[in-house]
């Protein structure tokens, strides 16, 4: 009778340490968590590409903060997505054929809401100048053969304010950006943006990008499960932009997306975290 015990006794203790080492196993091969990125700023409450949108995504405790960069008449880098005014401001014409001084008398807030009256256009200076190393920040080169040397105006920003590039990444739809700065420092993680109309890339694409950036930018209309598996198979990450809809972030979430695009950092980070108590309320549609 004792041998018998003896040999229960010793099965219980391997299958419980079977059972311990399965689920260490399961622990270190979990997915992290996505980066929550605010896609120029949390500009679903505040005007795009302001002050007021940044720190706001700031509070909502956003991984990093999307920045478009566009370049003045007079150079200075400039914080706005389209390369025209009108949409978001009160102005007319193109953003490189304005100084930065008929830039920011531009009322850049009252197309979004009463409430963004008196918003105006960033300098990337002011913003580093403003916020320093306390956010994460993710940029993009628009329409950088339109802008010669904008690469090496954005590094020489860089080690001005001493911004970290172990933690900032740049993005940008030209490879040809991205390569200049791979050059100038390849440290920076570099993302390679992918539009809607180009869709999945090919095994041949992804290999060719990995050669000089670390992830590729997507959609999230055109993603699938095994899409992204691929995309992680060739050592790149995979940001998807961008999701509002909180079922769509679930869903992303679970396909093993590594960053998302949203304009509601808060109601991402309600998902990532869903048992955290929220630091803000706000009332909008799911």
């Amino acid at each position: 009778m004792h041998k018998k015990w003896l040999i229960v006794l010793s099965i219980t203790c391997l299958v419980g340490v079977a059972f311990f080492i399965s689920n260490t196993n399961i622990a270190n091969t979990a997915e992290k968590d996505p980066l929550i990125i605010a896609h120029r700023g949390a500009s679903g409450h505040e005007p795009e590409h302001t002050i007021e949108a940044y720190k706001l995504a700031q509070k909502m405790k956003s991984d990093y903060i999307e920045i478009d960069l566009h370049m003045s008449k007079d150079g200075q880098l400039v914080a706005i997505h389209d390369y025209a005014l009108h949409r978001t401001t009160n102005g007319t014409g193109y953003v490189k054929n304005k100084t930065v001084k008929q830039l920011q008398t531009l009322d850049a807030g009252s197309w979004f809401s009463s409430k963004g009256k008196g918003a105006y256009i960033p300098t990337l200076d002011e913003i580093f100048a403003t916020f320093g190393n306390d956010i994460r920040y993710y940029i993009e080169t628009k329409s950088p053969h339109e802008y010669p040397g904008m690469e090496k105006k954005l590094m020489a920003l860089l080690d001005k304010y001493t911004i970290n590039k172990q933690q900032l990444i740049i993005q940008s739809f030209s490879d040809e950006s991205l390569r200049t700065f791979h050059h100038l420092e390849p440290s920076i993680m570099l993302i390679q943006l992918v539009s809607y109309r180009q869709g999945l890339l090919t095994s041949h694409q992804l290999k060719n990008i990995h050669r000089y950036a670390d992830g590729i930018g997507s959609s999230s209309k055109t993603l699938t499960k095994s899409y992204i598996k691929m995309v992680q198979s060739y050592g790149l990450d995979i940001h998807a932009y961008t999701v509002n809809d909180t079922k769509e972030m679930k869903k992303l979430i679970q396909w093993g997306v590594n960053g998302i695009f949203t304009n509601y950092p808060d109601r991402l980070y309600k998902v990532v975290h869903p048992y955290e108590k929220p630091l803000f309320t706000f009332n909008f549609p799911v």
